[in-house]
């Protein structure tokens, strides 16, 4: 299937550098309906669903993947995407051509300089597209501390941060905003966004609603959001994904699925980790382990019956994810009615709740 079916333009004035506040007053597409777009606001959710609804969250935790580093006098800024064990990650360096197997990489704050920096990393293999393979200087049980003492959150690229100085570190607030309500297992080096716009009031309404709340974890890595690069999406090749979905969980799901219940997936994160853990009867098994599905057009989904997404990129495999679930040409029509309506995009942009129409 070519990618340049999956590109558009966008005004760069509506791409979000900093979320809703609250979070829950971002604007919702609500495409729920058969032939029917309805503007709404994120807290009017509730309304939209009804008792019995199951929503599926990814309960993952971003960790402060985005080192500022320097090697001798080249500055470089590091993105963790994959952990290889304790210690050694692969990364995404910018300024990575002027790095060289057995260098090493000083990190520093606003505060801190990379001459007074007690953290540092060697340089242990460079792969091309793969990125950089870097090992910290740590203990594996120390590593966590220094994170939260050096890193950022990995924002993606097209939102724009200062580097580090002095009185400026995380003046936007990144830690607070780029990590969902409900984060509970440390992992992931991005958000999964269509998390963010939830709140405690919204919570609460949706359990008075009778809507029920199940909990998976997939720790999302940069590589879900870079655009597809090769012309035919037979070619591209998928970062892989650690996730977990418990017995309890599928249980519930199943139960749900088997009484007639609406299964909701919560972002594209948790659908693709439902459908790599479900059979070809749309019955859920329990998973440990990574994946790296890839769902284009003319895939037929096995559990969920909508999704709760943000706005995403072209030519991007989330944007050739939701274009399966609800159609290439309405998801065309979806966002151009978006961009024309001043909606707001990537992650911390709004959201939208679409119909699957393609299940098996």
């Amino acid at each position: 299937m070519k990618v340049d079916i999956f590109d558009f333009d966008l005004d760069r004035s509506l791409i979000a550098d900093k979320p809703a506040d609250p979070r829950d007053t971002s604007r919702l597409l609500d495409l729920s309906e058969e032939g029917r777009i309805t503007d709404r606001i994120f807290y009017e959710l509730p309304d939209i669903l009804k008792e019995g609804d199951v929503l599926v969250f990814n309960d993952t935790r971003v960790i402060p993947a985005r080192l500022y580093g320097q090697r001798g006098e080249a500055q470089v800024e590091v993105t963790l995407y994959h952990p290889v064990d304790g210690l050694k990650w692969h990364s995404f360096i910018k300024n990575a051509k002027r790095l060289r197997p057995g260098d090493i990489i000083r990190f520093y704050t606003g505060e801190i300089s990379a001459q007074e920096s007690d953290f540092s990393a060697v340089v242990m293999e460079k792969n091309g597209e793969e990125g950089v393979l870097i090992e910290f200087n740590c203990s594996a049980q120390k590593l966590g501390s220094f994170l939260e003492k050096y890193g950022s959150m990995p924002l993606p690229p097209y939102i724009k941060r200062e580097k580090p100085r002095s009185g400026l570190w995380d003046k936007y607030n990144d830690k607070e905003n780029y990590q969902t309500v409900y984060a509970k297992h440390e992992g992931a080096v991005a958000a999964p966004t269509a998390g963010l716009h939830f709140t405690p009031r919204v919570l609460d309404a949706l359990e008075k609603k009778g809507v029920k709340k199940v909990f998976l974890t997939l720790h999302v890595g940069a590589g879900t959001f870079l655009p597809v690069k090769v012309e035919d999406t037979k070619d591209h090749k998928m970062h892989a994904e650690y996730g977990i979905i418990t017995p309890e969980a599928c249980e519930e799901i199943n139960r749900a699925k088997k009484n007639g219940a609406r299964i909701i997936a919560v972002g594209t994160t948790s659908l693709r980790l439902l459908e790599s853990a479900a059979d070809d009867r749309g019955i859920l098994h329990p998973f440990t382990g990574e994946t790296d599905i890839f769902i284009t057009p003319g895939y037929k989904f096995k559990i969920i019956d909508y999704i709760i997404t943000n706005f995403h990129l072209p030519k991007s495999t989330l944007f050739m994810l939701i274009c399966a679930i609800a159609g290439t040409q309405k998801m065309q029509e979806a966002y151009r009615y978006a961009m024309d309506h001043k909606y707001r995009f990537y992650s911390y942009g709004d959201s939208s709740i679409l119909k699957c129409v393609n299940k098996i």
